[in-house]
């Protein structure tokens, strides 16, 4: 028999003393074990439990049906997000209206480093955009998350030691190991033509390519935001603005200049 994983996370309704055990208890009952528990929001726990059968997750949800003292939120086969929110404790914020696109403030880096890590473990084409106002922790948080991942990132365009801008690989950058990493304010306002060859042929690769300002990289592109499979905002505080009018500025001085900024 193989064991499957499922995702229960549940509401509290009466919290009193032994409502955890009694959750666990029942688990017990029916077999069930638990790999993690954790708080996800508030008022609310996440756990991921590993069943024999289906059947056994059928008693259980209707069991917890009949429970006065929760109500079930979810139960099924564990997502990316389900995962992260019982490893940190909180759950990843998603746009309402646009679910490619999700939310992090600065003090969740961890919780984004694993995030885009377990998106740079999938083999294949992906193509993730990342905004964010300046010294905000864009690039730093992608460098850790392709170490995490056990990658190799490259920075095809950049400012975070020196202006970088790459025309050609050698060989043996061309691995579906690495990172690609395309700042696109640099891309789009410093580079030449040589380079926009080089992006479009990265971009037709089945790797995992990663865009700073992903907003400014597709105003003078081909590129449309529906390129895009991901979309994270990284903000200092929820309530910040990202706003383009720094960079803006900054494109009116001379290149030396505009290699000092930390996009």
């Amino acid at each position: 028999m193989v064991r499957k994983e499922w995702y229960l996370e549940y509401e509290i309704q009466k919290n009193r003393p032994g409502l955890l055990g009694d959750i666990s208890s029942l688990l017990g009952m029916l077999s069930i074990n638990i790999i993690t528990i954790n708080g996800v929001d508030e008022g609310r726990r996440g756990l991921l439990i590993l069943a024999e059968t289906f059947e056994q997750i059928v008693r259980l949800e209707s069991i917890l049906h009949t429970m006065d003292t929760i109500k079930v939120i979810k139960l099924r086969e564990p997502k990316l997000r389900d995962r992260l929110a019982v490893r940190h404790g909180r759950y990843i914020q998603r746009d309402a209206d646009d679910k490619k696109t999700f939310r992090f403030v600065r003090d969740e880096l961890g919780l984004l480093v694993d995030f885009m890590a377990e998106l740079f473990k999938k083999e294949g084409h992906k193509l993730v955009g990342i905004r964010g106002m300046p010294r905000v922790g864009k690039t730093e948080s992608i460098v850790a998350a392709s170490v995490s991942a056990n990658k190799r990132w490259l920075f095809v365009s950049s400012t975070l030691l020196k202006q970088t801008i790459r025309n050609k690989l050698i060989e043996d950058e061309y691995s579906d190991n690495n990172i690609f990493i395309i700042d696109g304010v640099v891309s789009t306002q410093r580079a030449n033509e040589a380079h926009w060859q080089l992006v479009r042929e990265i971009m037709r690769m089945p790797v995992v390519k990663v865009v700073e300002h992903p907003d400014i990289f597709i105003q003078n592109t081909e590129y449309t935001m529906d390129d895009f499979d991901y979309i994270i905002e990284l903000r200092d505080h929820p309530e910040q603005e990202i706003t383009y009018e720094i960079i803006e500025r900054n494109n009116m001085f001379s290149n030396s200049d505009f290699g000092g900024f930390d996009f």
